[in-house]
């Protein structure tokens, strides 16, 4: 006998005028509060300006927000949101893609290195992955809350029966659900959820911090790598997709992947203590 879990969630915890506050933006939300107050116990721990990590966190959730946007837009549905460019702003309909969101944070950190630390990218890349692979995991959560990006029909016992409309069914409707299938969501956030373990690990156990680019090129090689292999058993986001060799999401997930190897080797070949701060840290002398 088939054995699955009937997944019937509902996407919203509750309404505030009219306006559903929902578990996608509280677990985003509570990665968000987790990342910041993690970033300034490792700045303190480093003793370099607590104000770094208030500036790190505004540049950081503006440029995950543009990028992750952005990218969706231009990888997922170019057609649509160019003939109607007013869309791009309508950010509380859906439509968030990670490999945008990576790009932007990488701009971002560009930014911020330039004009906060005056240090190297890698420094402050090295110490935002570690809870970025946290956040990671809590928004595939979200995905899982929303019945969104699940994988192909399975008769594995742990299949869940998704609600295909679930708009429809949080207004009255009966909800169509669908075949038993890959939770992929899930499959997702514990690979995210272990690397986050083994980044904390390496930052707080090991000299890994002080081999630049390490743990940033361990971060993109884990992430990028699983959700490559995962996307085989996804459903076709987009109908483009359709009878494509490789999906828009593992197309995107090659050059993070070849980055991760290369600032891995890079990390493990050159000498420790090549990320060492100097000793009068950038904005540090008191007014």
């Amino acid at each position: 006998m088939l054995s699955y879990i009937t997944w019937t969630a509902d996407p919203a915890i509750l309404s505030v005028f009219g306006r559903e506050i929902r578990w996608y933006g509280l677990f985003f939300a509570i990665g968000f509060l987790i990342g910041y107050k993690m970033i300034e116990y490792m700045f303190k721990k480093e003793q370099v300006p607590p104000a770094w990590a208030d500036k790190l966190f505004i540049y950081v959730i503006i440029a995950t927000v543009i990028g992750s946007r952005l990218g969706h837009c231009l990888f997922y549905d170019f057609e649509s949101y160019i003939r109607n460019p007013i869309e791009i702003f309508k950010i509380w309909k859906g439509g968030l893609a990670s490999h945008g969101g990576t790009i932007g944070v990488i701009i971002g950190v560009w930014l911020y290195s330039r004009n906060v630390t005056k240090r190297s990218m890698l420094w402050t890349l090295d110490r935002l992955v570690v809870p970025t692979a946290l956040v990671a995991s809590l928004i595939r959560l979200g995905n899982l809350m929303n019945h969104e990006i699940y994988g192909y029909p399975t008769d594995v016992p742990w299949a869940f029966k998704f609600i295909t409309n679930i708009h429809e069914y949080q207004t009255g409707a009966p909800p169509i659900f669908s075949e038993p299938s890959h939770p992929t969501q899930i499959y997702e956030a514990s690979v995210y959820f272990l690397t986050f373990i083994l980044l904390v690990y390496l930052y707080f156990k090991t000299g890994a911090k002080e081999r630049s680019g390490l743990i940033f090129g361990i971060f993109l090689t884990l992430v990028f790598l699983s959700r490559f292999f995962i996307e085989f058993i996804k459903l076709d986001q987009e109908a483009f997709e359709e009878g494509m060799i490789l999906n828009m999401g593992q197309l995107l997930s090659i050059p993070f992947i070849i980055a991760g190897i290369y600032f891995m080797c890079r990390g493990l070949t050159n000498k420790a203590g090549t990320a060492t701060p100097p000793k009068t840290a950038p904005g540090s002398k008191k007014k």
